[in-house]
């Protein structure tokens, strides 16, 4: 995951591996929050070697709220702020928990937060979702409907805005890679013991992925 550290932002995957604490970078603003209710999908754990194939399911982005990764907006001489479109994956196992990467590098280093990163040059968040999370975690998921979108404040006046989607895994084989250290499974109690980003747990529970306490 390149670019903002990532907070905030589901899919249920049977036969996913269960290793698992999670966290998230920090120095991520309260974002602008927009609901489109979590959606929980359920995918066989199959072993691909290949690359994730980019695979839409469920209904279109509907407007949310959460981190965000940087849309290419160029400022110019203007000084005008630029946006970066990001996206992050949020996917559940069979169990409920919430696949989490610890980052390695900065912003956010050392911290918990959801799969993802900057939306490459043609790619909507979807496909972005997905190449993100197969370079992050090793697994391959299908990507689903916008849970929330959240906009973070990046350096030289960058506006990251980050599309989260709700992921179901495909196939894969769990393991840390890319910008993360370490990748696992986290339950609803280690999850409130976790360092991660700021406002990821905020903006996880504004959209119900997470019980509130």
């Amino acid at each position: 995951m390149n670019g903002p550290d990532r907070t905030p932002g589901p899919g249920a995957l049977p036969g996913a591996d269960p290793a698992a604490p999670a966290e998230t970078p920090a120095g991520r603003p309260a974002a602008a929050e927009t609901r489109a209710g979590p959606a929980e999908t359920r995918a066989g754990p199959a072993e691909t070697r290949a690359g994730p194939a980019v695979t839409r399911a469920g209904p279109a982005a509907t407007s949310g709220d959460r981190e965000g990764r940087p849309a290419a907006a160029a400022a110019g001489d203007t000084g005008a702020a630029r946006r970066v479109p990001c996206a992050g994956a949020i996917v559940r196992d069979y169990a409920g928990r919430l696949l989490l990467i610890r980052r390695g590098q900065e912003p956010g280093r050392g911290l918990w937060s959801l799969p993802g990163g900057r939306c490459e040059p043609g790619e909507d968040a979807a496909t972005a979702a997905v190449r993100e999370a197969y370079e992050e975690t090793g697994l391959v998921v299908a990507a689903g409907a916008l849970v929330g979108r959240v906009e973070r404040p990046g350096p030289g006046g960058v506006t990251y805005v980050i599309d989260d989607l709700a992921c179901a895994v495909t196939g894969g084989t769990l393991r840390a890679g890319d910008d993360a250290d370490d990748v696992r499974w986290v339950g609803p109690a280690e999850l409130a013991t976790l360092p991660v980003t700021d406002g990821l747990l905020d903006a996880l529970t504004r959209w119900g992925v997470v019980q509130p306490g």
